[in-house]
C-alpha cells in the first residue's frame, strides 16, 4: 500500500519498538497538567509505582513544556503527547521529545506527519469507518475512544470482530474495576487511563496516592496477562 512506501524503514522500526513498549506497559497514564512544576514529582511517583510512562495531553498550556521537560529529564521514560488534533501540533510535540502521539480522532495529516517522523501515532477511532480510515493511512495501533461511553468491552469486542488483526488502546472511563476486562480482549495491547493521575490528586499534591494507584494498575496488568497466558484446563 502507498501508505507504507512513503515511510523510511528506520522510521517504521522506531514505531514498532514504541508499540512493543506500549504492550509491555499495559497501561498508559493520561496526564492533564495545570503547571509544568508538577511534571517531575508526578513522573517520579509514576516511576516509583512501576509505570515509567506518561501521555501528557495538550489540553492545558503546560502540556508542551512538560513534554519537553520530562523527555530531557527522563530519557529512558516513555513520554508522549495526547489530545493532538493538528499536524503542526504533532510536529511540535515530536520536536519536544514525544515518543508517541495520541489523537482523539483520526486526522490523516497527523497520522502522515507522525509516520514520516518515525513516531508512533494512535489515532482515535470509535466506528468501523474510522478504523478503516486510520488503517488506510498506515496507523498500526488505534485508540478506541471514548471507550466506556461508546459501549465498553461489548462494543469493542463487536468492533474488533471484523478487524481481528487490528490492535487497540481503549481510553475513556477505564479504571481499576474494568481494566482487566479490556485487557482480556486479544486485540487490546494496553489501556489509557487517568484515574492514577486524577486532577484532584495533582491539585492536592498527593503523589503518594499516585504511586499507590500506579502500582495497583501494574499489578492488575500482570494478573490479567498471567490469566490470559495460563494453559486452559478441562
Amino acid at each position: 500500500m502507498s501508505a507504507e512506501t512513503n515511510v523510511p524503514s528506520a522510521a517504521a522500526s522506531a514505531a514498532q519498538a514504541a508499540i512493543a513498549q506500549v504492550g509491555q506497559l499495559g497501561v498508559l497514564p493520561v496526564v492533564e497538567l495545570p503547571s509544568t512544576t508538577l511534571a517531575k514529582p508526578l513522573f517520579e511517583a509514576l516511576l516509583a509505582g512501576g509505570l515509567p510512562a506518561a501521555e501528557v495531553t495538550l489540553r492545558t498550556a503546560a502540556g508542551l513544556g512538560a513534554i519537553e521537560l520530562l523527555a530531557e529529564a527522563y530519557p529512558e521514560g516513555f513520554i508522549g503527547a495526547g489530545t493532538v488534533r493538528r499536524a503542526e501540533d504533532a510536529a511540535r510535540v515530536i520536536d519536544a521529545g514525544a515518543r508517541f502521539v495520541v489523537s482523539p480522532g483520526t486526522d490523516p495529516e497527523v497520522v502522515r506527519l507522525c509516520r514520516s517522523r518515525g513516531t508512533l501515532v494512535m489515532p482515535g477511532t470509535c466506528t468501523p469507518t474510522e478504523v478503516q480510515m486510520a488503517l488506510k493511512e498506515g496507523a498500526q495501533l488505534l485508540k478506541f475512544f471514548p471507550a466506556e461511553a461508546a459501549g465498553g468491552v461489548p462494543f469493542l469486542k463487536a468492533l474488533a470482530g471484523p478487524f481481528a488483526d487490528v490492535r487497540f488502546v481503549p481510553t475513556g472511563g477505564i479504571n481499576p474495576a474494568n481494566l482487566a476486562a479490556y485487557l482480556a480482549l486479544p486485540q487490546v495491547v494496553a489501556c489509557g487511563g487517568s484515574w492514577m493521575v486524577a486532577p484532584r490528586l495533582l491539585a492536592e499534591g498527593d503523589f503518594g496516592q499516585v504511586r499507590a494507584l500506579a502500582a495497583e494498575a501494574v499489578a492488575i496488568v500482570a494478573e490479567a496477562r498471567a490469566r490470559a497466558e495460563a494453559p486452559s484446563r478441562g
